[in-house]
């Protein structure tokens, strides 16, 4: 973590502080300035036991290395006595981590009312009453820092933990809701999803597993989530051995929640969706390797060129669909070659879904005396050389191609390093359709009220590609219910896509 990120003079409050996560935590954002409050009830996994030993160590390891601290020995359902041991030694609270946690792992049969009070008490309520408590000094000074701690098996679910993961779940809609009323007076909140090794994991995870998965792995996007440069809030982040991923979409983005959560009223499929089906039907296939006879090649050697969708009626969000693709035309390019698909998706009433046009450019397959153009491609507007009419600009992530990969990529060229390397790039690159989601989703924003059904048809050109981190910006210019668009990174200047959409009339 680059040492300009400080806290100096700000104060956090981390719960479960006493080893694991929360001592790295403590130990983090000590060294970078803070004064910290380091909260242990001391006892054992299960909830069982007292002891001051534990917030005691990391204190004194706290003051030997030059910085500030106090232990607290306080129950976290003892949300005021937490809040008041940081108000009396420093003056003020800025930071909350909520990471105090308990096991009592049962089968749900067997849960007690016991069980399940004890994990709900100590995730849930605990968090509840810490977060209370300092919630009207954060409303006065204008600023506070939250983090709530939930779980894979909040997010996932677990064998014998139907407790704690609905205690851990429930931390997610807590967060959400505070990030919501808290965004007015600059109090932000989010939740860690971490996997690493702690007390709660150490008799569950395998011996050179939790030999890896390093507290101090976690501690930095922690600290990141705290300092007061992160706008972040309301967001969820799955951490692990280094690794972070933002899950789902701020809350912030109300009309996005339609395209993630099956739970929204008008529960839709972003529009160029549609083009995944065929898509896997052609790399599933050995079509691609088929297409140009008596030439060899391979995976590296193909880039996606050229992408046209037009939809008849809205992807459905499930069901069966089939998709049926023939070869249109194979083109010469010389050094290259480029063939055509033509794809047509349906649904299992047989409906045709959508029609779709993939243009597949294989590199150093050309040469075999093939014709160089075709009157089977659907063509590509340019745009126009005024100014465009609008812009939008928004940044990917650094894993935003191990993202997308989710959506059902299956080009190692977007995952591994090595085959990276192999097809020329220095890493991996990011997937054209996830470049053309961005400029979609930008223009359906702009001239389509974020709604999939103002979607008709687009086609687009990947010129170059994208390295995951870039900042994307699309410029757009209007032309009737036709959108001319662009789109650039931000960082090179080089245009990586540009293309024609189409709104629905």
């Amino acid at each position: 973590m680059d040492q300009k990120l400080r806290f100096d003079g700000r104060v956090a409050l981390v719960t479960g502080a006493g080893a694991g996560l929360g001592k790295a935590y403590a130990l983090l954002l000590a060294e970078r300035g803070a004064l910290v409050i380091v909260n242990d009830l001391g006892g054992g996994k299960h909830g069982d036991g007292k002891s001051s030993m534990a917030a005691d160590k990391v204190v004194d390891e706290i003051i030997k290395k030059g910085g500030k601290a106090v232990a607290d020995y306080n129950s976290v359902v003892d949300g005021e006595k937490v809040v008041k041991t940081a108000l009396e030694n420093f003056g003020r609270i800025d930071i909350v981590i909520n990471n105090a946690g308990i096991l009592r792992d049962k089968s749900f049969a067997r849960i007690s009312d016991a069980d399940w009070d004890m994990i709900n008490s100590v995730h849930l309520k605990g968090a509840f009453k810490i977060t209370q408590a300092a919630w009207p000094h954060f409303r006065k000074q204008n600023y506070g820092r939250v983090i709530m701690t939930s779980s894979c098996s909040g997010l996932y679910g677990n064998f014998g933990q139907a407790n704690y993961s609905a205690a851990k779940m429930a931390l997610i809609g807590l967060s959400n809701t505070l990030a919501i009323e808290g965004k007015k007076n600059n109090i932000h909140c989010n939740v860690i999803v971490p996997t690493a090794a702690s007390r709660l994991t150490e008799n569950i995870l395998p011996p050179d597993l939790f030999a890896e998965l390093k507290p101090e792995l976690i501690a930095p996007v922690v600290a990141w989530l705290c300092h007061e440069d992160c706008g972040d809030n309301g967001v969820v982040i799955e951490s692990s051995a280094g690794w972070a991923a933002k899950f789902g979409a701020s809350v912030q983005v109300s009309s996005d929640l339609k395209y993630l959560y099956e739970g929204q009223e008008n529960f839709s499929a972003f529009p160029t969706f549609a083009i995944l089906p065929g898509l896997m039907a052609i790399m599933t296939s050995e079509a691609t390797l088929d297409a140009i006879p008596n030439i060899k090649y391979d995976l590296s050697q193909i880039l996606h060129g050229e992408q046209y969708l037009e939809t008849y009626r809205s992807m459905p969000t499930n069901g069966l669909l089939t998709s049926k693709f023939c070869i249109a035309d194979v083109m010469d390019k010389g050094k290259s070659a480029v063939v055509i698909y033509d794809v047509y998706t349906f649904d299992e009433n047989n409906n045709k879904i959508c029609y779709g046009q993939t243009s597949v450019f294989i590199v150093n397959a050309g040469g075999f005396g093939g014709k160089r153009s075709s009157d089977k491609v659907v063509p590509t507007q340019n745009t126009p050389e005024r100014p465009a009419d609008s812009v939008i600009t928004q940044a990917t992530v650094k894993n935003q191609a191990a993202l997308y990969r989710l959506s059902g990529d299956l080009n190692p060229l977007h995952i591994s390093p090595e085959f990276a390397s192999m097809s020329g790039y220095s890493e991996p690159i990011l997937h054209g359709l996830c470049s053309l989601g961005f400029s979609v989703r930008h223009v359906l924003q702009q001239y389509g009220r974020n709604d999939p059904k103002m979607f008709k048809a687009v086609k687009v050109r990947f010129s170059k590609p994208v390295v995951p981190g870039e900042t994307l910006k699309t410029e757009m210019w209007q032309d009737g219910n036709r959108i001319l668009f662009r789109t650039s990174a931000v960082e090179t200047g080089i245009f990586v896509t540009s293309g024609d959409y189409h709104t629905s009339p």
